[in-house]
């Protein structure tokens, strides 16, 4: 069950005296000391004004919109005669920019806040906003004032030439070469689109699954387990919340129990079936009549057309190359963890299925590399890897991370850091961090932007501020919160996104930070996912939290490497499998038939993947249907960009702690956003053309398998 994190704040303040943590040491800072040093850069500092009643948030949307709307009509009723660059096409970015500040923050309540009528009131307003935002690309007057100014040839260079091409390509997209009529259905099917998109999300994020076990069902569960606040709800009742990520995972790990393991896993794949399986329907009907209509031949082709992949065609070629290139790997590590079930369950005819291959992929690791997953998290106390973290990117990429007081906190022990520039001392922007699970609050893990970073009408240039949302495992009465190794690779992942954001220098809110192709956006992050696993990284902040002087052995950290490309058949078919059912839903489908998601997914999670309970729907709870739609398939294309600029740090003097590497990925790819060409900034950071070969290294395929992988991600 999740458990506000208010309730374990005694427990935290106690625990930080009992280590000698001295809370009082130095005075907090405010924004405000940081004022000077950023009128010195002519930069604007800002914490978010956040409303605290749902009135406050309705309020706020009207006058967002009805500002934007205002700056709407000064574009369109200019004289065409005096259309300028700066008074159509950057003033469309200022205001939409202006509104998306408004917006941003509503995402952030509908995802966090503890107030039940505030997440509602959020909600609606996400919808109005995201209705709104739709009905700006069919603005007649705005379109012939940027078509005028289209129209007199301008010659335009570096991001103001990306922001006019991509402004006039969006009009395209959204219909305006249509008929009146046509152009007008297209709206109607997005703003439909939109709301539902907003219903999926939301059943997701309020379905509950409590699911009571007696100790005997979840013997192998560690006992920290047991503790865990809110788990022992009777004399013999534990209760284990299948829509908490931490907890699930806990028990498919570690359950000895199959029937325990399988009961799990269909609640758990049938999340939100009885409202998701019709919502996505529609949602799929929707998106094929909007790619129809606009001519393209399938959904897929439309979102593709703005990534890397630039066709459906290509990124489904990307991800059967990969599917069969692993293919002889995957089925050997399937052979031997069938071996294993068989060797335990005594059924010579024993098979794997999805509900068995992470319990048995622990006992491989645990048995073959006597790696335990539970033991390692002992050495890594929450507040330990953050400090640890925080020290390594303030190193690595010249930066300095200040904690400071936020004048609003939608819960007690939220957080607020503020970045500078270690040399300068010029500050770049905030991040708030909220990582405990609680009720209602969004259940994975994820950075949110709040302030993207843009230049100002005035000349000064406005630098972000973002928030991680996070469900690592709460503190218990004895213990504080320890995180497993694979917690640890998120928050270093999820923290890249942030620096991502904060760094940037791109002069338009459209180009700025995370603001880049979907297919490329996770690349960043993942390529940091290196620095968990390398000795000299983990010991700079891995320590036993009962005896801090204990480091883990260095045998440990290469059997766990081991481990990892013993078991990396599995993870990345796992992975192709769901970016093969995403492009499946997404592919060329008669208009007039129906779309039934389950039955074109359950098959491909069989076919690419492992057999499954067939009554399971795994994907009316895959939230990436909604947002990554046609796009999931963009984590193993980042992947291989992820690999191959590792090999950047891998090749420096200081390995991952390497500065020099460190201020290059800053400079190269995260200050740039998407202010020019990603495969520009990929190869300038890499120095040369990029390659696959660290990818398929990464991938355990090597030999003749390679001639059945992708040559390289596409540019």
């Amino acid at each position: 069950m999740k458990t506000s994190h208010l309730s374990i704040l005694p427990l935290c303040l106690a625990l930080n005296l009992a280590l000698g943590v001295n809370l009082f040491a130095a005075e907090t800072k405010t924004v405000d000391d940081f004022h000077a040093a950023a009128a010195k850069a002519n930069a604007v500092l800002t914490i978010p004004d956040w409303e605290q009643t749902p009135e406050a948030v309705e309020a706020s949307t009207k006058d967002a919109i009805a500002k934007a709307n205002a700056a709407l009509d000064q574009i369109g009723k200019q004289d065409p005669a005096k259309v300028t660059f700066k008074n159509t096409v950057v003033a469309l970015d200022d205001l939409s920019y202006e509104t998306g500040l408004t917006a941003n923050k509503v995402n952030i309540i509908k995802e966090s806040s503890t107030n039940p009528a505030m997440r509602t009131a959020a909600e609606n307003a996400e919808k109005v906003f995201q209705e709104w935002a739709v009905g700006i690309d069919y603005r007649e007057d705005v379109y012939k004032a940027i078509k005028t100014f289209a129209d007199t040839h301008p010659k335009l260079s570096g991001e103001d030439k990306r922001l006019f091409d991509e402004t006039l390509r969006d009009y395209r997209r959204a219909g305006l070469a249509l008929p009146p009529d046509k152009r007008k259905e297209v709206e109607e099917l997005r703003k439909q689109l939109s709301n539902l998109g907003t219903d999926f999300e939301k059943n997701i994020v309020e379905v509950k699954a409590p699911v009571v076990f007696t100790k005997t069902e979840l013997d192998g569960v560690p006992d920290s387990f047991f503790s865990s606040p809110g788990v022992k709800t009777g004399d013999d009742a534990y209760t284990v919340m299948a829509n908490v990520t931490w907890q699930f995972m806990t028990v498919e790990e570690n359950a000895r129990s199959e029937a325990t393991r399988k009961k799990l896993y269909v609640i758990h794949d049938s999340l939100a079936k009885d409202t998701n399986v019709s919502v996505l329907n529609q949602m799929l009907t929707l998106r094929n009549k909007i790619a129809l209509r606009l001519g393209y031949k399938s959904w897929a082709d439309y979102q593709t057309e703005t990534r890397m992949a630039k066709s459906g065609a290509n990124a489904e070629k990307y991800i059967n190359d990969l599917t069969a290139g692993i293919q002889p790997k995957f089925a050997a590590e399937i052979s031997e963890l069938g071996k294993m079930k068989t060797t335990e369950t005594k059924d010579p005819a024993a098979k794997i299925y999805v509900w068995d291959w992470r319990y048995y992929t622990n006992q491989l690791k645990k048995q073959k590399y006597t790696v335990d997953a539970e033991a390692l998290r002992v050495y890594f106390p929450f507040q330990k890897v953050l400090e640890g973290m925080f020290n390594i990117y303030q190193n690595i990429f010249g930066l300095k991370f200040e904690k400071i007081s936020a004048p609003y906190k939608w819960i007690d022990d939220l957080q607020l850091y503020l970045v500078t520039d270690s040399a300068t001392g010029e500050p770049l922007g905030m991040f708030y961090l909220d990582m405990f699970p609680r009720e209602g609050k969004f259940n994975h893990f994820a950075e949110f932007d709040i302030i993207p970073g843009k230049l100002l009408p005035d000349g000064k240039y406005q630098r972000p501020a973002v928030a991680l949302l996070c469900n690592f495992p709460p503190p218990s009465a004895d213990k504080p919160s320890l995180l497993s190794h694979q917690d640890v690779e998120t928050l270093f992942h999820e923290f890249g996104h942030a620096l991502h954001s904060i760094v940037t220098r791109a002069k338009y809110g459209r180009f700025s930070g995370t603001s880049v192709p979907r297919d490329f956006v996770e690349a960043p992050s993942q390529m940091l996912q290196n620095w968990v696993w390398d000795k000299k990284v983990l010991d700079t902040f891995a320590a036993d939290y009962r005896d801090p002087s204990k480091k883990i052995p260095a045998e440990t950290i290469d059997k766990m490497n081991d481990a990892k490309l013993a078991s990396a058949g599995i993870f990345y078919r796992r992975q192709f499998a769901f970016a093969a059912l995403d492009l499946a839903l997404h592919d060329p489908h008669p208009e007039n038939q129906p779309y039934d998601c389950v039955a074109t997914s359950n098959p491909i999670l069989e076919k690419v993947f492992l057999p499954i309970d067939p009554s399971t729907t795994f994907v009316s709870y895959f939230g990436h249907l909604n947002g990554y739609d046609a796009g999931y398939y963009g984590y193993a294309w980042a992947d291989a960009i992820a690999a191959d600029m590792a090999t950047v740090f891998e090749k420096s003097k200081q390995g991952y702690l390497d500065k020099q590497a460190g201020l290059r990925l800053r400079h190269e790819i995260y200050e740039q956003g998407d202010s020019r060409d990603v495969t520009v900034s990929i190869e300038k950071f890499l120095g040369r053309k990029q390659s696959v070969q660290p990818f398929l290294k990464n991938l355990g395929i090597t030999g003749d398998t390679k001639k059945k992988a992708p040559a390289a991600p596409l540019p």
